[in-house]
């Protein structure tokens, strides 16, 4: 097993690992472990009390983080015609047309963050499910990624302010990035509270027993940050 680097060993001094922290103190820690060479991101871990297997207890949904990510998200929409045309007018930065789908296709290529269709468009969309729904890229009625004409410019908007999806993983996990360790501590606890708020509010009905079982928080490059698992959403 490889020996942690040097800045990881002076990261676990900061606290304690066995430990559990309030949401507040433990951004504070995670902010000061930050010490890499580029603005490392944080990211959110939650074990759920969920069975995967089964189909009425998968946790999906989207949140619009108040301060954004911190980063350009670049977005693609599948539209044609006039949607083609508002949809670039609101300001998406690829209009996905055959070409771009035989691209997708053919090389693999996915040289965006996000993407958005109307629902005319999702019967082409489904020949590239494949490549797309594993990186978490094809659009869902569920996730509020396939939207209706009307609604494009603001979908657009809010994929551009900050709009996150997250969804279970296999094994029960959610992986969610909030924000950059440059952020000021109240942004970033701001915006994590904002996706624990969203995940409570997404919770099953199937599920029983306790929904977080384990809350996590982690920059980039350091180890995780256990968070009080009793955490109480604001709403």
């Amino acid at each position: 097993m490889a020996k942690p680097g040097k800045r990881y060993q002076e990261a676990v001094k900061l606290f304690d690992r066995d430990a559990t922290y309030p949401l507040a103190e433990a951004v504070g820690i995670a902010k000061k472990m930050a010490t890499a060479k580029f603005d490392e991101t944080l990211e959110l871990h939650v074990r759920l009390g969920i069975d995967p297997r089964h189909s009425d207890q998968q946790v999906r949904s989207t949140v619009l983080l108040p301060h954004g990510l911190g980063r350009t998200v670049r977005v693609l929409v599948f539209a044609e015609g006039e949607d083609a045309r508002n949809a670039e007018a609101a300001g998406a930065d690829i209009i996905a047309d055959d070409e771009t789908l035989n691209r997708i296709q053919r090389d693999n290529w996915l040289e965006f963050d996000a993407a958005l269709a109307v629902p005319s468009m999702m019967s082409k969309v489904g020949r590239v499910a494949r490549i797309l729904g594993p990186r978490g890229l094809m659009p869902n009625p569920k996730a509020g990624t396939v939207v209706q004409p009307d609604n494009l410019a603001s979908a657009i908007e809010e994929l551009k302010a900050g709009r996150v999806e997250f969804r279970n993983d296999k094994t029960g996990n959610l992986h969610v990035p909030v924000g950059k360790t440059s952020f000021p501590e109240q942004q970033l606890l701001e915006n994590t509270q904002a996706v624990l708020d969203a995940v409570n509010r997404v919770r099953p009905a199937a599920v029983k027993g306790q929904y977080m079982r384990r809350i996590v928080l982690t920059p980039t490059m350091g180890p995780g940050i256990r968070v009080t698992d009793h955490v109480v959403a604001t709403e």
